[in-house]
């Protein structure tokens, strides 16, 4: 990504260069005419681009650090004690295979638990996020500096726009009724969908994303980057974890009214 990245710690500079081999990956497969889709035991696709990012990320992982442990959307493995990579090849995966371009790598350090460093790439947009504890959030586009993330500060739900990846998640997942009356209590709503709402979160594009169900890949970034951004994110209890199968990220302002309707 163009632009120099301000004062960044080894972790996070590794972690865009990994951005950058999955980026030279995903680009190759996108919309390729012999791009082989597969579906997984739940039934959601996988495409040989998934499994190529994150085998040659666990490569340079391997290489530079051997000692920490890596969980992976499609080779799996745990997060415990110390530290651990968490790893979403693509997030977005049926937009992928469908030539959508909204879809990203997910890339999560979480030290004893706790994520801090976050990098989501979305070549296809142009698009890099990236975050690191104590040194803000920033978004990285094609042909433009480095710029900073703040989230907005809408403090009024009837002010808010409210975004989430899919309605039908909400009926088997949690509650349909209680996630349309937050719908109802907002001024606008979209399904912007997967990495991206959380990233529109930490830009102070909109608001407020729920998901009713989630795996601690797909959302393990957005921790560090939305607080970074001066947001907040916890799961549907309020808890401030990334690992709870479910997750809110907000400004922070309208984060306690959210979930009061989401857990009424």
């Amino acid at each position: 990504m163009p632009g120099t990245i301000p004062l960044v710690p080894s972790d996070l500079d590794f972690a865009l260069r990994l951005a950058d081999t999955a980026d030279a990956i995903t680009r190759s497969r996108f919309r390729a005419s012999d791009l082989a889709v597969s579906r997984k035991p739940d039934r959601t696709p996988v495409t040989d681009a998934d499994t190529a990012v994150e085998d040659a990320i666990r490569t340079l992982l391997d290489q530079e650090f051997p000692g920490d442990t890596v969980a992976g959307e499609e080779r799996g493995g745990q997060v415990g004690a110390g530290r651990a990579w968490v790893l979403d090849p693509i997030d977005g995966t049926k937009n992928f295979l469908r030539g959508v371009p909204v879809w990203a790598t997910l890339i999560a350090l979480v030290v004893d638990g706790a994520p801090v460093v976050g990098v989501v790439s979305a070549p296809a947009l142009g698009r890099r996020w990236w975050a690191a504890r104590g040194e803000g959030a920033w978004l990285g586009v094609d042909g433009a500096p480095p710029r900073r993330l703040s989230a907005s500060g809408v403090s009024d739900l009837a002010d808010a726009y409210l975004s989430t990846t899919h309605l039908g998640s909400w009926v088997e997942h949690e509650s349909r009724e209680r996630y349309l009356a937050l719908v109802d209590a907002c001024w606008e709503n979209r399904a912007f969908g997967d990495f991206w709402q959380h990233c529109l979160v930490a830009e102070g594009a909109i608001d407020l994303a729920a998901e009713a169900i989630v795996n601690p890949w797909d959302v393990a970034p957005f921790q560090v980057l939305v607080e970074e951004a001066g947001g907040r994110f916890t799961d549907l209890s309020g808890a401030a974890r990334f690992d709870g199968g479910n997750v809110l990220t907000s400004n922070g302002h309208l984060h306690d009214a959210a979930l009061a309707i989401l857990r009424d």
